[in-house]
């Protein structure tokens, strides 16, 4: 099943429902996708993110490879949907990283691996937009990782019976592939992952754990396209943009 957040033509009042190829239907009545625009697919509390999740980019970057998992937060007000535009910071060097995320469906705590799937309701794409120049002496990382328009979301949530692993993603940046990888390449697989968030932390329905970055990492600039892509999932769309230029097409 396909999941969808979205505003109906000239509506003002987002709605939810369920994605049936080219249709939304939900409770209300059924819509083209072709008129509508879609928003974030959920609107989580909040965004735990992994760092360093997959060795070759931990290398890349001249870290070392966690031993155990590296979290950070984005918080809500970081999210951006598919076709929305990244307004860059004031900063010489700003990332793009493709990365999956996991959409939770239940309020949850201590999680142990072996019952991690019963609380995951599916997964979306994401873009974990970064500030290499904060990320170098903003130790908590909340100025580098939490800037507005940092963590474009979407474009659907695919339910967990829908789809498994490993999980391909690709990140396009003008059309020409710069990361290309696959789940399997994890250090800290999903059950793991959601085991030590939910050991220390309560987790509410809709909220988003984004599991990492692979190799291939590289800068924006204004006027670029980036497309983040996973197989079975789709295609996640934005453009960047300056603050001076923030309605560029």
């Amino acid at each position: 099943m396909q999941y969808v957040r979205f505003l109906p033509g000239e509506g003002k009042e987002s709605l939810a429902g369920k994605l049936c190829g080219q249709e939304i239907v939900t409770s209300r009545q059924n819509y083209a996708l072709s008129e509508v625009r879609l928003l974030t697919p959920c609107t989580p509390t909040k965004i735990i993110c992994l760092g360093r999740n997959y060795a070759a980019h931990a290398q890349e970057l001249g870290n070392e490879v966690p031993v155990r998992p590296l979290l950070f937060f984005k918080p809500p007000s970081a999210i951006i949907g598919p076709e929305d535009n990244i307004i860059l910071p004031p900063s010489p060097h700003v990332d793009y990283e493709a990365e999956l995320a996991i959409v939770i469906g239940c309020r949850c705590r201590n999680v142990p691996a072996n019952k991690a799937m019963n609380v995951i309701l599916g997964y979306t794409c994401m873009n974990d937009v970064s500030d290499r120049e904060a990320q170098g002496w903003d130790k908590n990382w909340v100025r580098a990782k939490g800037f507005d328009t940092s963590a474009p979301l979407g474009p659907v949530i695919i339910t967990k019976d829908e789809i498994e692993e490993p999980f391909h993603i690709q990140l396009r940046l003008n059309g020409e592939t710069k990361q290309d990888a696959t789940t399997s390449q994890f250090i800290f697989s999903i059950p793991e992952i959601i085991e030590e968030i939910t050991s220390f932390m309560t987790l509410e329905e809709g909220d988003v754990i984004a599991t990492g970055t692979p190799s291939g990492v590289g800068p924006l600039s204004s006027g670029d396209l980036v497309e983040v892509e996973i197989e079975g999932i789709g295609t996640l769309r934005n453009r960047v943009c300056s603050p001076a230029n923030k309605e560029i097409n």
